[in-house]
Order: structure tokens, then sequence, then C-alpha cells
């Protein structure tokens, strides 16, 4: 292997595509496979191998990075792959699949003689476009010089967790992390939906926490892609929040702590993707407090 491994990228959606197009920009080798494969074609043009399968992607590399929808997905795919697998190559598993899953991966891992790296991310599109998301790792030092290269093209900053993926360190401060995100977005649409039926304007509310320390970046984000009208094309989908959002609470659950806002946001984000909302940003929890049809803008 050269110092610059071959990576095979399987789910290239908003955050897998952005991911390969930071490897092929880092001047790695790049395949790139998605179940509907036009969306990994754009990816040509920036150098990257289109794979028609899952086996096809990761035949030979140096590293398999699997950006997919739930740990179930992974497994599914990785499955398919597995013909094609070689004792040896780095798997760093960045999909947000919670702790439930953790240890079947990392067994399938081991079935198949693969480095196992529990490595999800921080950040949604835009720091995934520019390579400045946070990668969250666990994994063994050796096999670490191999999958350092490809977090740094992915992300600005690596924290290392742990030295054993399968201990799920690492997706366990994800869920942590993305907890506070989740609340936190929940309470932005809540904030602009009792302002919107008690008549005040938000910009008041802003204006009253301007510089103190209820003020925060994010609110102000989340608020204005509401009220601005852009929730598409999405940042983080309503539907992949609401998943984020139960394997939060069942992580909860199974380790002895009840989560209330954590699956009331789950619930409000369900009603919003029931009202037609599933694919813009999870910002449109906001019209979940309000009637199916009625005008929330």
């Amino acid at each position: 292997m050269t110092d610059k491994p071959s990576v095979s990228v399987l789910g290239t959606g908003i955050m897998g595509a952005a991911m390969a197009r930071n490897l092929c920009r880092a001047g790695l080798e790049v395949r790139a496979w998605n179940r509907t494969r036009e969306k990994a074609e754009p990816l040509a043009a920036d150098g990257a191998r289109i794979a028609d399968t899952p086996a096809e992607a990761v035949e030979g590399t140096d590293v398999v990075l699997t950006m997919l929808y739930d740990g179930n997905t992974v497994l599914d795919v990785m499955r398919e792959a597995a013909p094609a697998l070689r004792p040896g190559t780095v798997w760093a598993q960045c999909t947000t699949a919670g702790i439930e899953l953790v240890g079947e991966l990392a067994a399938f891992a081991g079935e198949h003689g693969l480095v196992f790296y529990d490595a999800p991310v921080l950040g949604t599109k835009q720091p995934a476009e520019t390579g400045q998301l946070t990668v969250l790792a666990a994994g063994p030092e050796e096999g670490r010089e191999t999958v350092t290269p490809v977090f740094d093209a992915i992300g600005a900053k690596t924290m290392w967790t742990g030295a054993d993926g399968g201990a799920g360190s690492a997706s366990r401060l994800k869920l942590v992390a993305n907890s506070w995100v989740l609340a936190a977005t929940a309470a932005a649409g809540e904030v602009l939906a009792l302002s919107r039926v008690l008549g005040v304007d938000p910009q008041q509310f802003f204006d009253l926490i301007e510089g103190g320390p209820l003020d925060m970046a994010y609110l102000r984000a989340k608020a204005a892609l509401v009220l601005d009208g852009k929730l598409s094309p999405a940042s983080f989908a309503v539907t992949t929040a609401e998943k984020d959002a139960r394997l939060i609470v069942r992580a909860g659950e199974r380790c002895g702590a009840r989560l209330d806002v954590a699956a009331a946001t789950a619930d409000r984000l369900a009603r919003a993707a029931a009202q037609g909302h599933a694919d813009e940003d999870m910002a449109a929890a906001y019209f979940a407090s309000f009637g199916e049809g009625e005008n929330a803008r």
C-alpha cells in the first residue's frame, strides 16, 4: 500500500457523496457505490470510479467507508460485499448506527478479518462538502496509519475515543452529541411556532437574547431556514433525524435513562414527515406544531 490508500465509499447520499468528493480531491483512489446508481454517477467527474455492486466497489481497496442510512442497511450492504473483502482491509464505519448494532458490525468484521473502526462523523452537508467534519473514531492502533489519510480528507478533526471499535465508544459519543443537536432543533421550531400563534415577531425574540448566554448561532441558522423557506436541499433530512432520535431513545432505555425530550422530538419529526416534509431539512420539525394542511409559514 502507498501512503495514499485506495478507498471504496459505500453510500453516496448527502454525506457520502461529499465525503467521496473530498477523498478524490485529496488524491486518493476512490470507488463509489450507491443502491441508486444515479446518485453516485456525478462523482465520476471528480475522478471516482463508479461501481455496480458493493463487491465490485471493495475489491482490492485498502479502506472500505460505509455511509448508509442505518446499521441494518450497513450489514446488508457489507454482506453483499463480502465475497470481495480481503483480510486486513480497514473498515471505517461512519454511519450513525446507534449502540445496538456496533457489536454485530464488529463481529462481521472479525469474521472477515477486517480492521474495524467505529467512526461516525459530526456535521451536516456544508461541513461535509468542505471537509470540515469531526470524525469520532475508535479502533486499534495498528491500522490507524491506513485510515488516518481518509479521516484527514473528510474531516478537520479526528477525536479518538478508544482502541476497540466494537465497544462503540465513538457511537456513544455521537448519540450524546446528536441528542443536543436534535433538542436544539426541536426547540428552535417551537420558538417559531409559539411566536406565530402569539403574534410575536420572531426578530423581537432574537433581539432579546442577542449577545447573551441564551443566544446561539445554531438557533438562528435553523430558524432562518424556516423563516426564509429554504428547507431544501436538506443539510440533514427529517427522516434521518427521526431515525437518530429513536436510536438515542433506545440507547437511553437500554442503559437506564428515560429521555423524554428525545422521544418527543422523534414524534415531532415523524409528524413533519407525514405532512410531506420527510426530505426537507430537520428544521421542518417546526410544522409538527400545526395541523396537517394548515398554512404554518
